[in-house]
């Protein structure tokens, strides 16, 4: 009787708090001081921003959004983006993975006056999951997502996950 009311209780334990949201992990690890677009808003015909993505050059490769521009996250580069986007009014989402890179990245350009800027909620994952197209280097839609590790990974329900090349010693 004793290990039922164990089982019972770590099973309970594990529903009740073992089940992070999504919106769990944004706000652990972000900050909340750039608005979110849901990849629904994103994707409305009449939404006319323009698109950056502050993943790694090779998670942009394997996969990216539609006309996305590449800005990088660890070689980021403010004036590039300066010179690319002068209007400091235009409408601008920034993505990487999940949400939050690309909140980093958002909060760069509101610092430098950029006043329109939003951070796309949940990321590539998050627009792949529901059934949006994601494009490869070729600009062909393809179902591969680079998830960067099993941890980011798990939150991809939709798609092929795509992990990072690890070299051997031999490489």
């Amino acid at each position: 009787m004793r290990k039922i009311v164990i089982f019972i209780f770590a099973f309970a334990s594990l529903s009740l708090y073992g089940q992070e949201t999504l919106d769990d992990l944004l706000k652990r690890f972000n900050k909340n001081n750039v608005p979110y677009i849901s990849v629904q808003e994103l994707a409305m015909p009449k939404t006319n921003a323009v698109v950056l993505d502050a993943r790694e050059l090779d998670e942009f490769n394997v996969s990216h959004l539609k006309d996305a521009i590449y800005v990088g996250y660890d070689n980021f580069k403010l004036e590039t983006v300066i010179k690319q986007i002068p209007n400091k009014d235009e409408a601008i989402v920034v993505y990487c993975t999940l949400g939050v890179r690309s909140e980093v990245i958002a909060n760069r350009l509101k610092k430098v006056g950029y006043t329109n800027v939003k951070n796309l909620f949940g990321g590539i994952i998050e627009w792949k999951n529901k059934d949006f197209d994601v494009y490869n280097i070729k600009n062909k839609a393809t179902d591969s997502v680079h998830v960067c590790s099993s941890y980011w990974g798990k939150w991809l329900k939709k798609g092929k996950k795509v992990y990072p090349k690890v070299l051997k010693s031999n490489d």
